[in-house]
Formats: C-alpha cells, structure tokens, sequence
C-alpha cells in the first residue's frame, strides 16, 4: 500500500475512533443529565440554600472557572452526583449576569481515564477554554499522578477536550501533587500558577509561561513554605491589586497557633512586589487568613470593569455535612469583592446583593432581649456603642443548630461560637464604618466586619426559620430585610 494510502486509512480509522469517542461522551452527559433531573425529585429542602450556588444534587466542593464570556459570568465547581459525599470528580456549572442570580447549566466535564479536579477559566478568541488537572491513576505508589488538561467550548456550553492532553504531565521534581492550575494572560503570553510540594513535604507554587497554553515553560517558584505553612499549597491565585501582587492560597497542614489556622486546613494570602523580566515574587508582608470563620477554602478570583471578585467553598474538610443525609453536600460563598488598604486584603459584599432585599423587616432600635423573627434568609445590618460588649444570638425557631456574635471591647476581638467550644475570634480594628453586616441563608451566616477587615463564613444548621435575640446590655441600631431566592429551587 502507497503512503498516501495508508495516510488515508489512518486517518479514516482516527475520525472513526475520535467520533465513536465523542458519542460516547455526549450519551454519557445525557444520560448524566437524565440522572440528575430525575434525583432532584428526592432533595430534602430543609437545609437547602436560597441564594448560595449549591450543587443540584450530589457533592460539591472548589469553586473552579470563574470567568466572563459573552455577556455572562460563569462559574463551575467540584462535583459528583452519585453520591453526597466526594468521588470521582466532574465539572458542575451554572451562569450568572449579575454574580447574584445563577441558573443551572448541564455538566461541563466528566471523568474518563482521568479525574477532572480543578482549574481555571480563559477566553482566548472566541472560545472559553478550562485548564484542569486530570488525576491519573498508576501501578505504582503513590498511586496517582496529577497532569495539566484542556478543554475548549465555542458556546460556553458544550466543552470538548483537547486531544494532546495532558499539556503539562508532571512537576519538575517528578511530585505527584500538582494540581489547580490558575491561567492569566499578560502581554503575549499566558501564565498559569500550579500548586505543589517539595521533595521534604514543602508546599508551593509553581509558575509557567505559554505562547498557545498547549507548550508551557517552567520559569520559577514563586512561593514556598519555610517548614511551617503546610505540606501542601492548593488552590493558587496570583494577581495584581491596588499595586501589588497578592498571591492566594489554602495551605494544608498548617499547625494550629493561639486563635489562628483552627481549620483542618487554612486559606489566606501574602502581599508583595513582582516582576515579569526575573519572574520573582518577594514578598513583603506574610501570610494572613482571608476569612476567619469555620467553612471557607479553595477561593477562586476573577477580574472584570476593574474589580476583582472572590468566591469561596462554603464548606471544610473532614468535619459532619449535616445536608448529605438530604441527598446533597456544599455550598459557595456569596461573591466579594476584594480590595487592598495597607497590608490587609479586605473582603466586601458586592453591591449588586442590595438586589435579593424584598422587604424591611426592621428598622430601628433593638432593645436588649429584643427579637427579629426572620424567614429562611436575611440580611441584618448592625450598629452599636463598641465600648460596651454586643452580644446576639441566632437559633432556628424549632431548635437545631445555634450561633453566638460577640464583640468584647476588653480584648477588642469579634467572636463566631457554635457552642461547645466550637469558636472563632479575631482582633478588629476598624477602618471606617463599626457595622456588622451578617447575612443568613437556609444553613450559613456570613459576617462581614466594618469595610471588610474581619469576615466570618461559617454554615449554621437550624430547625425552622431564624430567631435572632439581642443578647446586649445595650440597644442596637438594626435594619433587617428578607432576601429573595436566586438560584435554582
């Protein structure tokens, strides 16, 4: 047989191949989508939460792609819907044109010889492209190894992986941890960070260079614990803000230090300088935790109109998931918006969660052992003397999960107690404004301190609706609104 023969043969016999390939994918997401729109039928609502994204059913964790492409932001997350606990891992995804008001879109990646877990969004032309780590299994201990894939989508829709992959199949030092890619373009060039860790159990992040995002360049490591910031650095964000450079990260196995790093793993940022001629990042103040409350890691930014804008997991590992009995488990966070003063990133709710008030439900003084009786959500936004002590309570009007708010002008720190000596506490300074603003789903409270300097995610599980009971000495200036749903039921 000619050449030109057995060129065409081989590449009736790929196009066969690859087409038989894609078929079997598109019959898998279809009847995964099948599976998931029969099983939400089952979802016990109780916990289930009104304008949080959540997955529709099954497990979810890291927030991945966060992104914006024609006219609508997009987010993906962590997901397999077999089960509420974590297995092989899928790219669930909804859309928003407003970071408030999310619809459910069908499942953008499943796992074939690899596991999809997380990674970044880009727009590159006009196709949104996904930079993921594909988890591979092999025969030899440890029994994994984590590669770089891609995956393209002309529609933000429908998303076909790259058939090179992976383009990045191993860290320089051979260790098997390198995952969560984060992509970025500066000039001509793509850039991506890559969590990993040294050969001595050191975690770090790790930087790349791309002309096309398929042949990457190792250029440098810009970030690597000392010996007492954990033994891995998942989730690496850099970017630049008001001027500097902050690089974001959850360091697991961090030791627990007076009232800091108290989660099974922490998430927080270093600020510094960077250049792109040496590719060396120096920092110049250390790392500080970005929330302090019980359920926030694996945050994901992006950049739009000149705003950077955060997400988190509403979740941490290897505590209970009072939800999975409910046929779900995790959550995201509301969107912040992220701003640098001085040597603090400060978090803010964004402005466009004025949107989800439907009515007022108080506005006024809240007398000591006064009561607002609220629905499944609310946001309540408080004001008092912060010389004398404040003090609230909030419990679910049939019982079930409760949580304390205190401010103690003696020590000059803001507390989040869920009882049996399950708290969290920080030193507020603040900058500005002296409100609290606590925002309430169906099972999570979010408390956001003054102008951002001290914010709080932690998830509350009640039985019934909200009671929130001023426990102070003093009365409290208080306004209290009902918030609407906004993502699907």
């Amino acid at each position: 047989m000619g050449f030109l023969q057995q060129l065409v043969v081989s590449l009736c016999i790929i196009v066969a191949v690859t087409s038989k390939s894609f078929r079997q994918l598109d019959s898998a997401k279809s009847e995964l989508e099948e599976y998931i729109a029969n099983k939400k039928t089952d979802i016990n609502p109780r916990f289930r939460l009104h304008y949080h994204v959540v997955p529709p059913v099954g497990w979810m964790n890291d927030p991945n792609g966060f992104s914006f492409y024609k006219g609508e932001y997009h987010l993906f997350y962590q997901f397999y819907p077999y089960e509420s606990a974590w297995g092989p891992m899928h790219w669930g995804h909804v859309s928003s044109p407003n970071l408030v008001d999310w619809k459910q879109l069908p499942t953008a990646l499943i796992p074939e010889e690899e596991m999809c877990f997380s990674g970044s969004a880009v727009i590159d032309g006009d196709d949104l492209v996904l930079m993921y780590t594909g988890r591979l299994t092999t025969d030899t201990e440890p029994f994994f190894n984590e590669t770089q894939f891609l995956a393209y989508s002309s529609d933000g829709i429908n998303f076909e992986k790259y058939e090179g992959n992976p383009v990045l199949p191993a860290a320089p030092n051979g260790s098997p941890d390198f995952r969560d890619p984060k992509v970025w373009k500066h000039g001509d060039h793509w850039y991506v960070v890559i969590g990993s860790r040294t050969e001595d159990e050191r975690g770090n992040v790790l930087l790349y260079r791309s002309l096309d995002m398929k042949s990457w360049e190792f250029l440098s490591v810009i970030g690597e614990s000392k010996g007492n910031m954990g033994y891995m650095w998942e989730c690496p964000d850099f970017f630049e803000l008001d001027g500097k450079f902050v690089l974001l990260m959850s360091p697991q196995g961090m030791e627990p230090q007076g009232d800091r790093y108290k989660n099974t793993h922490q998430t927080g940022f270093i600020i510094g300088s960077f250049n792109y001629e040496t590719f060396e990042f120096v920092p110049e103040v250390e790392f500080q935790e970005i929330d302090y409350g019980h359920d926030f890691y694996a945050t994901q930014t992006m950049e739009k109109d000149g705003k950077r804008y955060v997400i988190g997991w509403f979740n941490m590992w290897d505590v209970p998931y009072p939800e999975d009995v409910d046929g779900w488990a995790g959550a995201l966070t509301m969107v912040r918006e992220l701003r640098l003063v001085g040597e603090r990133v400060l978090m803010k709710p964004i402005e466009e969660m004025v949107s989800l008030r439907e009515h007022s439900i108080i506005d006024g003084a809240l007398e000591p052992n006064g009561v607002i009786e609220l629905q499944k959500t609310g946001e309540i936004i408080v004001n008092g003397d912060l010389s004398q002590n404040i003090e609230l309570l909030i419990e679910g009007s049939n019982g079930g999960g409760k949580v304390w708010l205190r401010w103690d002008p003696a020590v000059g720190k803001v507390v989040v107690d869920r009882g049996s000596d399950d708290v969290r506490q920080v030193e507020w300074e603040p900058i500005g404004s002296h409100s609290w603003r606590i925002f309430l789903d169906a099972s999570s409270l979010e408390l956001f301190c003054g102008e951002g300097e001290v914010v709080f995610s932690s998830r509350v599980y009640p039985d019934g609706d909200w009671v929130v009971t001023n426990l102070s000495a003093q009365a409290l200036d208080v306004e209290a609104f009902h918030l609407r749903r906004s993502v699907p039921e």
